[in-house]
């Protein structure tokens, strides 16, 4: 049995409470083992390198219909050259290009947030050509009229539990996301805002009751990654405060709020838009079960997508270049592409900045905070290097707002925030945080039987951006796929999944809601572990649930 060693790394793996300290590290057939039980065939000088697992990132909008109506849309950003290695200005690549960016950056997991269930195939027929990168992706729910239904009748939350077990299998999903609850079918009734205590037209419920029956059902199934919600009133100045109600419609039951950056708005100031991350750290900080990514805004060219089509259209009119385009799809969700370009000589966009690094910096806990961008809706995944330097160096980020093109200096205490994060924060934020979020008990670790997927950096590049940007050894399932930048060999991940038990009964009443109102007949609705693996090509893991909750 062959074994390869990484010698001498200052290791950093915060599920084993290691912080810098020198240690080796064997692997074998995949896996990461504590002793060498073989020949060791190859040994990695790890000298003066920082070893962290490989990255995940939990939030990032890789595969579906929505990110192809961007490539299409946006073509004259997309670089041509033939030369697959030459990495530069997409900022919605290709999935060639995006497994190439992400595995030359270390990432080794990445998980596309809003699957539309009815194009669950493909979502994950565009995953599955991404290379290298492990994936997964969290089924839209909460705009479904099936769902939207149960809940109008007063169905047992049972039966809903049934409904959501059977998309996550149905759509080979790993967790559950709802995009402004209630308010993506309320906009194709003509209602053009939804607040989180507002009855919808069509149903009469409100946000709040789809929030707390969708944690609920996620919880009671045990499903490892929380309800991950997409609030109501996204950019909306003052929405600080429907976001810190929707934290409470959970009802202390575990959710992850995803791009907080966009809910956290205040409306004081003269120009009626302020910080509002302070009130929203103080609930992060407070409340146990509560989670969050950023969405960190950064400047330059981006699209922004989403399933939220009713504040996409209400944005449409700030599309850079003049050109958008938003799509009801069928009975389930919509969504809406704009292309946007933030710059710092904007307030809205130079304060947008700066309360995405506020809420990074005034949350206290690693483990509830992600590094995300909500690529590439607040900028590009390729940004991730640059928002860490952001984090970790006070005086680089001091100098930038110095340099801003408006003054926000009035409108935000970042520079009364002393702190900067350290390695080890880093890599629990995008490494051991993602992983037990999401249930990954083989990844963002480096524990004896963990996947042996490895980032090495060099620790004498000083300048933080640029040892982030290009690791010297990127390992995928104890394959050396990167070295010095430099693809060694192409590999391709397996599609991670989570398939809760659920009463098979649910069934006979989605086929006659199929059969009546649906395109597509229930048995081709659903996606097999066969098709899967013969067909899309991708191999699934199974993500065990949590046992023994509630019920």
């Amino acid at each position: 049995m062959s074994t390869l060693c990484l010698k001498n790394g200052r290791v950093f793996d915060p599920i084993n409470k290691i912080f810098n300290k020198k240690k080796d590290i064997y692997i074998e057939d995949g896996k990461i083992t504590e002793v060498s039980n073989g020949k060791i065939s190859e040994t990695i000088d790890c000298n003066n390198k920082i070893v962290m697992p490989g990255a995940i990132d939990l939030h990032t909008h890789i595969g579906g219909g929505k990110v192809n109506i961007a490539r299409l849309m946006l073509q004259e950003f997309h670089n041509n050259s033939d030369n697959d290695y030459d990495l530069t200005a997409d900022f919605v690549p290709s999935t060639l290009k995006t497994g190439l960016q992400y595995i030359k950056m270390g990432y080794t997991s990445c998980f596309e947030p809003a699957v539309l269930p009815i194009n669950a195939r493909q979502s994950h027929a565009e995953m599955a050509d991404t290379p290298f990168i492990d994936k997964g992706g969290y089924a839209l729910l909460g705009n479904d009229d099936f769902l939207l239904d149960l809940i109008s009748r007063g169905a047992h939350q049972s039966e809903i539990n049934d409904y959501v077990a059977f998309i996550l299998k149905a759509t080979q999903c790993i967790g559950i996301k709802v995009v402004n609850p209630g308010g993506i079918n309320a906009f194709k009734f003509n209602q053009r805002a939804l607040n989180v205590d507002e009855n919808s037209v069509r149903y009469k419920i409100t946000p709040r009751k789809i929030v707390r029956v969708l944690a609920r059902a996620v919880y009671e199934l045990g499903v490892p990654h929380p309800l991950h919600v997409h609030c109501s009133n996204l950019g909306v100045p003052g929405n600080f405060k429907s976001t810190i109600e929707t934290i409470k419609a959970a009802e202390g039951l575990p959710v992850h709020i995803t791009h907080i950056q966009f809910h956290s708005y205040g409306n004081n100031g003269d120009r009626n838009f302020s910080s509002a991350s302070a009130e929203i750290t103080e609930y992060i900080n407070k409340i146990p079960n509560l989670t969050c990514d950023v969405g960190q805004v950064l400047f330059g060219q981006t699209a922004t997508m989403s399933g939220d089509s009713m504040k996409q259209h209400a944005n449409h009119s700030h599309a850079h270049p003049d050109k958008w385009l938003c799509m009801d799809i069928e009975c389930e969700a919509g969504c809406g592409v704009v292309p946007f370009k933030y710059t710092d000589q904007s307030f809205v966009n130079a304060l947008q900045w700066a309360i995405g690094l506020e809420t990074f910096l005034l949350t206290e806990d690693p483990d509830k905070i992600f590094l995300t961008t909500d690529h590439p809706n607040g900028a590009p995944f390729t940004s991730y290097p640059h928002l860490i330097k952001l984090l970790m160096d006070k005086t680089f980020r001091d100098n930038l707002l110095d340099q801003m093109s408006v003054d926000i200096s009035k409108h935000t205490i970042l520079k009364d925030i002393k702190r900067e994060y350290t390695l080890s924060e880093i890599a629990t934020m995008t490494r051991s945080a993602p992983a037990k979020i999401l249930g990954l008990k083989n990844k963002g670790s480096l524990s004896k039987d963990a996947d042996a997927d490895i980032t090495v950096y060099d620790s004498s590049i000083k300048d933080i951006e640029e040892m982030f940007a290009n690791p010297t050894h990127v390992i995928k399932d104890g394959i050396v796929v990167v070295k010095d930048g430099e693809i060694k060999k192409y590999t391709w991940g397996k599609t991670q999944v989570v398939k809760p038990e659920y009463d098979t009964a649910i069934e006979k009443k989605l086929k006659k809601y199929f059969d009546k109102y649906h395109t597509i007949a229930l048995p081709n609705y659903k996606i097999s572990n066969d098709e899967m693996s013969e067909v899309i090509g991708s191999d699934i893991n199974e993500v065990e649930c949590i046992r023994k909750r509630i019920s």
